[in-house]
Order: C-alpha cells, then structure tokens, then sequence
C-alpha cells in the first residue's frame, strides 16, 4: 500500500510542475521573443512482480522445488525529466521605435540551428537572446531594457550616439559601419534557459548559407499560445485533483488498518 501512497504523490508533484511551467509561460505571452517552455515527463522504472512458489517432489527423501511465477510489472511513478524551450519563431509586431529589432531567419542549414542577438551580461559573459526590445543608455550605447551590452560581431559594445539611427537588413547599422553580432548556434537544444530572457552556450558566425534579415521598428513576439496553455493547465489540474483524490484513498484505508489492527490487539 505504501508503494501505491509515493507513487500517487509523485503523480501530483509532476503535474504541479508542469503547472509551474504554464503559469511561467502565461506571464511572458506579452514578453518579446520569450520561447514557452515544454516540461516532458518520464516514468520511474518499472519493478517486475513474480509469485514465489515451491512444489514437493514425490521421492524417498521428500524434497521441494522452487518456482517463480511472472506475475506482471508495477509503475512505481512518474517525474518531470526536463524543461525544453520551444524556439519556434514567434509572430512579428510593428513598433516604429527605431531601438526595437528582429530577427527574420528564412532558411538555415541545420534543421535545429537558430540566430540570436549576442549581448554581455553583468558579469561580462557573452548571452544569446531572441529580445530585440532594445534601448539606448545616458553614454549612446544600445543596450537591453535590463541594461546588458548588446554586442556587434567583433564582441564589442555598440554606439548609436542616440536613438536616431538606422539598422540595415544585414544588421549593420548605416552610422558607423558597426554590424550587430548576430550569432548561430546549430542546435538550439543545448543552450540553456537563463533568466532575463538569455540563453547561455556555445555559437558560432552565421553560415554564409543562412539566409536572414534584420527588421528596424519591428518586435518579434512571444511565441506562447495562451489559449493552448490555458487548456493544458486546466487538464493538468484535473489530473493533479485525480492523483490527490487517490492519495486520500489510500490514507483513510491505511488509517483504517491501523484502527481494525489496534482493536483486534
């Protein structure tokens, strides 16, 4: 019965979660490039149950045989292995606020490769990021709404002398001749959810292959579709109440166990 107890609590604290996950991706729909999380989860493995047996041989000196009977296996639980980005592009919207950029890739050579704005966290690391949101700080330099350095390809910091200025569709801005560091990386799967909207591993220069564009006075959304999140919320609750209802079962069967055993002592 104890078995039965975890493996129904384990049920419940997977699916809350993979609510926590929902309701992370609910509160950035409206968060420039935020690429929803996907939690996959994964069973524990199974124990294979076998009845224990023995047989007595007729013969002079009485003597037993042992058998085991396959009986079948038992789920023990299930747990959430990992937590996914989803980094489909998100739908385009049109600001007309000359920081706000986007990146439009058409085509890449890997199937899983993607392009990313490189920007410099407040530990001077380099960072990946789908969030054109941009914005110009006191000193001239373009910058993200939390104040990190956006990059151009030399890995340096990036000069508008204000907002007045304009970005090429190759990402190189007309001023002077500085070319946002636009970054490749081949499979997206191995970089790492940071907070802030950033992604750290490893990338690399576009592919000459790789065909994009940089789009002035445009955001790229969130590609978070709320009504999907919501529907899936909604059954992962349901199935939380499910596991909770079962764990209660097996309380006030224990509880009651343990009464009809003490009475009968």
């Amino acid at each position: 019965m104890l078995r039965g107890f975890y493996t129904a609590a384990s049920g419940m604290i997977t699916q809350q979660r993979h609510q926590e996950a929902l309701s992370n991706n609910i509160a950035n729909a409206n968060t420039p490039g935020f690429k929803a999380d996907q939690s996959s989860s994964r069973a524990f493995p199974e124990l294979f149950m076998q009845q224990m047996g023995s047989k007595n041989i007729p013969a002079k000196n009485s003597a037993k045989l042992r058998q085991q009977k396959p009986i079948g296996s038992l789920h023990t639980g299930v747990y959430v292995q990992e937590m996914v980005p989803n980094h489909h592009q998100g739908d385009l919207k049109e600001t007309q606020t000359a920081t706000d950029l986007a990146i439009i890739q058409s085509d890449v050579p890997d199937e899983t490769g993607s392009l990313f704005f490189t920007v410099q966290n407040e530990a001077g690391e380099q960072r990946y990021t789908r969030n054109g949101n941009f914005t110009v700080d006191a000193q001239g330099f373009l910058v993200t709404n939390e104040g990190y350095d956006v990059l151009d390809e030399s890995l340096n910091r990036i000069q508008t002398n204000g907002s007045d200025f304009t970005v090429a569709a190759d990402g190189e801005l007309e001023a002077d001749g500085q070319r946002l560091g636009i970054a490749y990386v081949p499979d997206v799967n191995e970089l790492t959810k940071e907070g802030n909207n950033l992604f750290r591993g490893d990338a690399g220069e576009v592919p000459a292959e790789a065909r994009f564009r940089v789009r002035q006075g445009v955001l790229e959304r969130s590609n978070v579709d709320e009504l999907q999140a919501m529907t899936q919320m909604m059954e992962s609750y349901r199935m939380f109440e499910t596991n909770q209802r079962v764990l209660k079962a097996y309380d006030e069967n224990m509880g009651k166990a343990v009464s009809e055993i003490g009475r009968l002592g």
